[in-house]
């Protein structure tokens, strides 16, 4: 049996990614992504889930420091919709709630129930960790915003449904591997990750990315982040459409390692269908 591990607790949006992906699997939930990462790396678990991005609050894992040093790699990524719920004990009303509690980003992804309630909030490690608190407090005070796989997890009541700001609120995932499971070049679509480091002369990461404007290779996301003591080793996280395999790719992955000190590629997997419908809307 396949072991999935994932930061949270059951009833979290990582946990119902991890059922979704791997139904079936056993889920390994853990208190850090970097203890998540720790449990591939050592064998304790075969996969780790982990959110990267949100379409509303950003970046959720730091994924340009997590991956490089991890030695993991991206096999898969899945674009979970979020929903969030209002929820507290049997019994409870929105009116007779002082505190809410939840992780950062579900605070920041639900500000209009929030403002409109007035109420304290309270930051957790993890939205359905917040749930459980609430269930455990037992007092009518004491509400959670979390999934709605939590209130059922953890014998809440919801007190109002679907309160977060976007009804389009996105979460999307990537699925880490001690081994790559690169597919064959073919007509459906394929992400690259890859880790650079540019090398110390003028116009480096220009003349470094220009390759993939000239070969019409599309970059989807590209964060920087500093490095050694003196922090002045500049490296980057970039995910790009396309196999290294394509003579395109290829031809400005090339020109990247011309102008770079090093280039890892960190994972090459099939896009997930969300990116398809978003570029059609």
């Amino acid at each position: 049996m396949t072991t999935v591990a994932y930061q949270g607790e059951p009833g979290s949006n990582s946990a119902t990614a991890t059922q979704i992906l791997y139904p079936g699997s056993s889920e390994l939930p853990c208190t850090s992504f970097d203890q998540a990462l720790d449990a591939v790396t050592l064998g304790t678990a075969d996969l780790a889930v982990i959110p990267v991005d949100n379409s509303a609050a950003g970046r959720v894992a730091d994924v340009h420091h997590l991956l490089p040093e991890s030695g993991l790699f991206v096999i898969a990524e899945y674009f979970l919709a979020i929903r969030f719920d209002l929820m507290g004990v049997p019994g409870a009303s929105p009116a007779e709630v002082e505190c809410v509690r939840s992780h950062v980003h579900a605070l920041s992804q639900c500000r209009k129930v929030l403002r409109e309630g007035g109420w304290r909030t309270l930051v957790t490690d993890d939205t359905a960790g917040a749930a459980r608190e609430v269930a455990e407090l037992g007092d009518l005070r004491h509400a959670a915003l979390a999934p709605p796989a939590a209130a059922l997890r953890y014998g809440l009541e919801v007190l109002r449904a679907g309160v977060e700001d976007d009804p389009d609120n996105t979460t999307r995932f990537v699925v880490l591997s001690r081994e790559a499971a690169v597919p064959p070049v073919t007509d459906e679509p394929t992400m690259t990750s890859l880790f650079f480091a540019v090398r110390n002369i003028p116009s480096a990461l220009y003349k470094a990315l220009g390759g993939f404007a000239s070969s019409a290779v599309n970059l989807t996301k590209i964060e920087s982040y500093q490095m050694g003591a003196g922090l002045n080793a500049s490296c980057f996280y970039v995910e790009i459409e396309g196999h290294p395999d394509e003579p395109r790719v290829a031809l400005a992955l090339q020109e990247l390692r011309f102008f770079s000190s090093e280039v890892r590629v960190l994972g090459v997997y099939p896009a997930h269908p969300h990116r398809l419908r978003e570029r059609v809307g």
